[in-house]
């Protein structure tokens, strides 16, 4: 029975390693891709010098998440893993621009900043008791709100509002990383197999998306400018 059960937990253990590592990864890609494609004049103005350039890229992004998703129960465990590789590189390529607005010590400096904070905040969620299920809704209606403020800031140019989506933007992905940690214990399974092999891909997605964001805002709130 004990022999039993110490192989559940290793096999549960060993795909928690594979979410963390797929994250891993898909960060590496899209850090290397953002700083190449920043360093290549030309593509760099055919994405800012497009008047739909980023958007689209944007809309790409926005349609491998959905995708993936979505679809990942019904793909191969290849396909799942090419889909996010792919919207690794995509991200990459889109937030190039961060090279070129921010010096890259500031970059240097924010991404250390957020990887503490992201750890800090996943191992909380990954070993605490607490249930954090409840965190789900207000967490998800801040993220709502986050994104509404930014729209109308889009129009409004406000300085005031402009910190508070920052400040706020952090708290809530801190939060969603420590609500995401505790959740993949639930998605993933008991057994090594391929639809847990996928749900380790969908888990490391969603961690995925908690450090990005919440880097973005680590960089709008210390982000020193080029000139």
């Amino acid at each position: 029975m004990d022999r039993a059960l110490d192989k559940i937990a290793s096999n549960q253990m060993a795909l928690v390693r594979k979410v963390y590592l797929w994250m891993c990864i898909a960060l590496a890609i899209t850090g290397v891709t953002s700083y190449v494609v920043s360093t290549n004049s030309y593509i760099t103005h055919l994405i800012l010098d497009s008047k739909f350039g980023i958007w689209i890229l944007f809309g790409i992004q926005f349609v491998l998440v959905i995708y993936l998703s979505a679809r990942i129960m019904k793909m191969t465990l290849q396909t799942a893993s090419i889909v996010f590789i792919l919207y690794s590189f995509i991200s990459g390529v889109t937030f190039s621009f961060i090279f070129l607005l921010f010096s890259t010590g500031t970059i240097a400096s924010c991404f250390f900043i957020t990887a503490g904070t992201f750890l800090a905040m996943s191992l909380y969620g990954f070993l605490t008791k607490r249930d954090l299920s409840s965190w789900g809704n207000i967490l998800f209606m801040a993220l709502i709100g986050i994104i509404i403020a930014s729209l109308v800031n889009f129009f409004m140019h406000s300085r005031t509002l402009y910190w508070i989506i920052s400040y706020v933007g952090v708290l809530v992905f801190a939060g969603l990383t420590a609500y995401d940690s505790q959740k993949i214990k639930s998605l993933i399974g008991q057994e090594n197999n391929e639809v847990n092999q996928k749900a380790a891909i969908i888990g490391a997605l969603m961690l995925y998306l908690d450090f990005i964001n919440m880097f973005l805002f680590f960089l709008q709130i210390f982000g020193g400018r080029r000139g």
